[in-house]
C-alpha cells in the first residue's frame, strides 16, 4: 500500500472581512485540489476550514510520492519526418525538441499500415514534500480578493497582513515562504481568550488545536452556534428575533467564538420611527432586532468575540454604543420634524445627482412632469393625478434631512413619515416610502398607482438620462444600476397600469431636451428601448419562454416590452400546452413560406382564383380581419387561433394545385396568393425562428 499522509495547510491574517471570508472559503474549495492535481500530487478528500483570522485546507491521502509515469507522443508520419536518405527533417527535430528529446530518441512505430514517429519520454517519481512549497505559495497567491493590501516591505498583496503560516505533511514541516514568513507547526488561537502560539505535532491535529484553541472554524458550525443562541435568548424572553441573511452571513464571519447576548435600550427610543432603529442596530452595529408579536421591543442581540465570562461588561459596552446610535437617530428625526416635509425641496440644490445632469432638485422637476405625462397616458381620475403629482414633488426631499444623512438606508421610508406628519395624504405618504421598489428582484412593487406612477418615472428619468450622457452598462459594469431599475419598471408595468413603456421613453427624452440637455435623440431612443427589450428577453427566458419563441415574436418588430411578453407567453403556452395547435401554425407557414415571392406583391384578381384557391383567398381575409382585430385589443391567443384555422384552406390548396404552373399569369397569381397568405403570420411571428423545433 502506497505511503500516505495528511495535508493540512493554514494561513493566518488580521481579520478579513466578511464578505471576502466567504469568497475566498468558495474559492479554495476548487483552488487546492486543482494546485494539486496540476503536478500530479495524489490526494484524497479536500476538505476547508476558515475563519476570520485563518484559512486551512487539510488534504487526506496524500501520497508522499508521485506515480513515475511514461508519456507517449504520436508525432508526424515517418515519411514526413526523414527524408529519402533517412535523415531528420525540420518536422522530426522541432516535434523531439518540444518534448525535450534529442531526435535520435524518436521511435518508429506502424500503425495500420502508415508508420508514425513516436516520442517516449519516462517522468520519474518526484517527492511530494519537495513539490509542496511551490503549490501552496500558489495556492495563497491564486485567492483573488476585491482588494488587496500590502505591509512590511515586501511586495506581497492579499487582503489583509499575513501573520503566520502553518503547513504539514503528516509531522514533516513544508517550508512554504510568503512575505517574509516561514511555515512552521505553530499556530494561533482566539484573540483574546487563548492567543497561544499553540504547537501542532502533526496535520490530522491541526483542526482540533485550532477547536481547543476557542476557534470554531466553519461557517457551517458558527451560524449553527449562532442560531442556537438566538433560539435561547428567544425562549428566554419570549420575544422573536428577525436574522437577515445578509446580516447574518456578515456576523458569522466576524467573529472565532461567537456567543449569543441580549442587550437593552432606554424605551424612551421606541417613538423614533422603527425602521430607523432597525438601520442603526443591523446596517451599524449588527445587533439583530427582537419582536414582540411583530412590535419592535427595546431589547436586541448582540453576537460577541469576546470571552463569555465577562458578559456583563460585553453587554454594557454594547449598549452604551447603541445607545449613541439611537440618540443621533432621535435627534435627528425631531429635529426634521421641525419643518414641513416641503420644506426641504428647495435644499436638494445641495444634492448631485449626476454631474451633467444636475442636482437632485432638477431630478424632482423632471420626474413630476414625466409623471403628469405618465398619468395623462393611463387616464387616471383626477384625485389620482394630484395624488402623483405632489408625492413625484416630495418623494426625494428626505435625501437633505438629518435622519437620512446619517442613516442612508430609510431614505423614502423618513419622508414617508415626514409626510404624514407634515399633513400630506396617506397615499402620497405611501409613494414616498415605495418609489425605490422594487429594489430588487423579488421586492414587492408600490402598493397602489400613486406610487407605481412615480417609481416609473423616477426609474426612467434616471434610464434616460444617463443613457443620453452616454453612461449606459457596458459589459459586467453597471455602476448607476440601470439594469436593477428597468428590472423595476417591467415589474411594475407587468400589473397593467396601461402605460406603454416606448411612449413613456420619448416623453422623458422630450423633457431632457427642453431642459437643454443636448444628445441624438434617434440614436439615445434606439438604444434605451433594445435595452429594455433586452431585459425583458432575459425576465422571459427565466420564466420558461424558449429563446427562438421570443425571437420569433421580435421578428415581427415590437418594441413594447409588455406586448412582447404578453406575445412570446401565448406563442410560448400554444407551443407546449396546445401542441396540436402550433402544429398546425408552424406547418400552415412553412409550406407558404417556402415558396413565397415577395417581389411580386399581394395583388391579383380574385376572378383568376380556382375555387380551392378562392377558398383560401377567402380563409386569408377571415384571417386577417381577425388578427389584426386580436392583435388591436391584445388578444395574442385568439390571433394565434386564427391563424391556425388557415391549415385546412391550404392544405386543400397544396393538394390540388400546382404552384409552380407551367403558365406563368396562372403561376403568379399563385405565388401572391401565398405572398398574402404568409404575410398574415408577419405581423404576429416569424415561425421560420422556429422551424428547427
Amino acid at each position: 500500500m502506497a505511503d500516505i499522509r495528511t495535508l493540512a495547510f493554514e494561513i493566518g491574517t488580521e481579520e478579513i472581512p466578511a464578505f471576502d471570508l466567504k469568497r475566498a472559503t468558495e474559492q479554495l474549495a476548487e483552488l487546492v485540489p486543482a494546485s494539486l492535481d496540476a503536478v500530479r500530487i495524489p490526494h484524497g478528500e479536500v476538505a476547508i476550514y476558515t475563519s476570520p483570522r485563518r484559512l486551512i485546507a487539510v488534504v487526506a491521502d496524500v501520497a508522499v510520492e508521485t506515480e513515475a509515469l511514461e508519456e507517449v507522443f504520436r508525432g508526424p508520419a515517418a515519411k514526413i519526418a526523414f527524408d529519402e536518405a533517412g535523415n531528420p527533417t525540420k518536422a522530426a527535430i522541432g516535434f523531439a525538441r518540444g518534448k525535450g528529446l534529442d531526435v535520435d530518441a524518436l521511435e518508429r512505430r506502424d500503425e495500420n499500415g502508415t508508420e508514425y514517429v513516436y516520442a517516449v519520454r519516462s517522468v520519474a517519481a518526484q517527492s511530494v514534500a519537495a513539490l509542496l512549497p511551490e503549490v501552496l505559495r500558489g495556492i495563497i497567491d491564486g485567492i483573488s480578493w476585491p482588494k488587496s493590501c500590502r505591509w512590511g516591505t515586501t511586495r506581497e498583496m492579499f487582503s489583509r497582513p499575513v501573520r503566520w503560516l502553518v503547513a504539514l505533511l503528516g509531522d514533516e514541516v513544508i517550508p512554504v515562504q510568503y512575505a517574509g514568513l516561514v511555515a512552521g507547526n505553530t499556530t494561533r488561537g482566539h484573540r483574546f481568550l487563548a492567543p497561544g502560539p499553540h504547537t501542532v505535532s502533526c496535520a490530522d491535529d491541526l483542526v482540533s488545536v485550532v477547536e481547543g484553541a476557542y476557534v470554531v472554524p466553519t461557517q457551517a458550525a458558527r451560524e449553527a452556534r449562532i442560531r442556537a443562541g438566538v433560539a435561547a435568548a428567544e425562549a428566554a424572553t419570549g420575544y422573536a428575533a428577525e436574522l437577515p441573511a445578509k446580516t447574518l452571513t456578515e456576523v458569522i464571519n466576524l467573529s472565532e467564538y461567537p456567543t449569543v447576548m441580549v442587550g437593552t435600550f432606554d424605551e424612551e427610543f421606541l417613538k423614533v420611527p422603527e425602521e430607523i432603529i432597525v438601520d442603526a442596530m443591523l446596517m451599524h452595529q449588527r445587533y439583530f432586532p427582537l419582536y414582540d408579536g411583530g412590535k419592535l421591543t427595546n431589547k436586541f442581540i448582540i453576537v460577541s468575540n469576546g470571552d463569555p465570562a465577562h458578559e456583563a461588561t460585553i453587554v454594557d459596552g454594547n449598549e452604551r454604543v447603541v445607545a449613541a446610535r439611537l440618540y443621533d437617530a432621535k435627534f435627528f428625526y425631531e429635529e426634521d420634524l421641525k419643518q414641513p416635509l416641503e420644506a426641504y425641496v428647495s435644499r436638494l440644490d445641495e444634492v448631485v445627482f449626476q454631474e451633467t445632469l444636475g442636482t437632485m432638485r432638477d431630478k424632482t422637476e423632471r420626474v413630476v412632469k414625466l409623471s403628469a405625462r405618465l398619468v395623462a397616458q393611463a387616464g387616471l381620475a383626477p384625485e389620482e393625478m394630484h395624488d402623483i403629482a405632489r408625492a413625484a414633488y416630495l418623494a426625494k426631499a428626505d435625501l437633505v434631512t438629518g435622519a437620512v444623512v446619517e442613516f442612508t438606508s430609510v431614505q423614502g421610508i423618513m419622508g414617508s413619515y415626514y409626510a404624514t406628519a407634515s399633513g400630506e395624504p396617506e397615499r402620497v405618504a405611501r409613494a414616498i416610502a415605495e418609489h425605490y421598489r422594487p429594489r430588487f428582484s423579488g421586492d414587492a412593487i408600490p402598493a397602489d398607482v400613486v406610487g407605481q406612477v412615480v417609481a416609473l418615472a423616477d426609474k426612467l428619468d434616471t434610464i434616460c438620462g444617463l443613457f443620453a450622457v452616454g453612461a449606459s452598462p457596458t459589459g459586467s459594469s453597471d455602476p448607476f444600476a440601470l439594469r436593477r431599475a428597468a428590472l423595476g419598471v417591467l415589474a411594475i408595468l407587468e400589473t397593467g397600469i396601461g402605460i406603454n413603456l416606448v411612449e413613456a421613453i420619448d416623453g422623458a427624452l422630450i423633457i431632457y431636451r427642453e431642459a437643454g440637455l443636448e444628445f441624438d435623440n434617434a440614436v439615445v431612443r434606439r438604444e434605451i428601448i433594445d435595452f429594455f427589450i433586452t431585459r425583458e428577453k432575459v425576465v422571459l427566458r427565466d420564466g420558461g419562454v424558449k429563446a427562438d419563441t421570443i425571437d420569433a415574436v421580435l421578428a415581427s418588430r415590437i418594441e413594447e416590452p409588455m406586448v412582447l411578453a404578453a406575445r412570446a407567453r401565448a406563442l410560448e403556452a400554444a407551443r407546449t400546452e396546445q401542441p396540436d395547435t402550433f402544429a398546425d401554425l408552424a406547418i400552415a407557414f412553412a409550406r407558404a413560406n417556402n415558396l413565397r415571392d415577395q417581389k411580386l406583391g399581394c395583388g391579383y384578381k380574385v376572378a383568376d382564383l380556382s375555387e380551392v384557391e378562392c377558398a383560401l383567398s377567402e380563409a386569408i381575409v377571415v384571417a386577417e380581419e381577425a388578427v389584426a382585430t386580436a392583435l388591436r385589443e391584445d388578444r395574442f391567443a385568439d390571433a394565434l387561433e386564427a391563424l391556425a384555422a388557415l391549415r385546412a384552406p391550404v392544405d386543400r390548396f397544396f393538394e390540388t394545385t400546382m404552384v409552380m404552373d407551367e403558365d406563368a399569369a396562372v403561376r403568379e397569381t399563385r405565388l401572391k396568393l401565398l405572398n398574402r397568405f404568409a404575410n398574415v403570420f408577419a405581423h404576429v411571428a416569424d415561425f421560420g425562428q422556429m422551424a428547427k423545433k
